[in-house]
């Protein structure tokens, strides 16, 4: 088959290239490259059965132009992280959102076989219930997680109006290679081995006893894949681990001094995906154990040599408007 996969150059996009193409399909990508890097294709630079489009999907031309030989759609371009998506959130409307909306439209006058969509799992925001199902309550509590939601509303909606067959994957706390480290502060992995290489102490929120469903990326792209393959229509899964692990267990697993940063507002002491459904739909399973893919994270960790080195004292200024607006009155 002929994929388009947005996003192609990000985290996921990347590695989702990387298993495409191992299986001797012919993989189109476009990617704007705001937050995705070239550098994540360079290894399929020279192969035949790849093309890459620098392009914007809330650029709907740019979008017809990527899909007009291809049979399916794998949705992964996005606007990511909580405090841009506060300080900005014309921006992620307009990525996550009008994108969104941009891709559809395109698949729907290709007349594409199939859509898989990267939704979000902080769009239950703080959840009640845990390990937490698809029918749990949504509740986002910052633009990003709404724009996603928003996206995910709109691929359901086309989906079944259009009869596009497709499903939407919320994907819970994923982490390997290539996790994008560049920008505003983020994710827990990339401030903490560029911390570690920099001889510093990670920064844990509160009293770091909060877990969070750590997700291999590896596992995540054979999600995506399988979903793709699958003749399942018209459902919403989570992807997860099968587990739940703490920060200071994964402090322990890296191995240094840490200190300790005050806990921030709308975010949930756990996240834990109910995977019931998509092993019982889509036969899909983890496979790779947190602590495995600790380990596979340290073989690579030089990786990291160029992400910004947070300390308490930057990231008590970037996250100032995340304490502004996410405070205890907005819950």
């Amino acid at each position: 088959m002929n994929f388009l996969v947005t996003g192609a150059a990000g985290f996921i996009g990347s590695h989702l290239i990387d298993l495409l193409l191992t299986k001797n399909h012919k993989v189109v990508g476009i990617d704007n490259l705001k937050v995705g890097t070239i550098q994540n294709l360079s290894q399929h630079k020279q192969n035949k059965d790849f093309t890459f489009y620098e392009g914007d999907i809330a650029n709907k031309n740019s979008v017809l132009d990527a899909m007009k030989d291809c049979d399916a759609v794998f949705h992964l371009a996005a606007m990511a992280d909580i405090v841009p998506s506060i300080n900005n959130p014309s921006e992620y409307f307009n990525a996550n959102v009008n994108g969104t909306f941009n891709v559809l439209e395109a698949a729907k006058k290709q007349k594409i076989k199939r859509f898989v969509y990267a939704a979000s799992s902080s769009c239950y925001g703080l959840p009640d219930i845990f390990p937490t199902s698809e029918s749990a309550d949504i509740k986002p509590m910052y633009p990003y997680a709404l724009t996603k939601r928003l996206g995910e509303e709109l691929v359901m909606h086309w989906i079944k109006l259009y009869n596009i067959p497709g499903v939407s994957l919320r994907l819970f706390n994923v982490y390997g290679p290539r996790a994008r480290t560049s920008g505003t502060y983020g994710a827990v992995f990339g401030v903490f081995l560029a911390q570690k290489l920099a001889n510093l102490p990670f920064t844990v929120v509160g009293d770091g006893s909060q877990t969070r469903d750590f997700t291999y990326v590896s596992d995540v792209v054979d999600a995506f894949y399988t979903a793709m393959l699958s003749d399942v229509s018209n459902e919403i899964f989570n992807v997860g681990s099968g587990g739940t692990y703490s920060i200071n267990k994964l402090i322990s697993l890296l191995g240094g001094d840490f200190i300790n940063i005050p806990k921030r507002p709308g975010e949930p002491d756990c996240t834990f995906a109910d995977i019931t459904k998509i092993k019982t739909m889509l036969n899909w399973v983890p496979k790779i154990a947190f602590q495995s893919g600790v380990t596979k994270l340290l073989n690579e960790i030089d990786t990291f040599r160029d992400a910004p080195v947070w300390n308490k004292e930057s990231i008590e200024l970037a996250t100032s408007d995340w304490f502004k607006y996410l405070g205890e009155r907005n819950y």
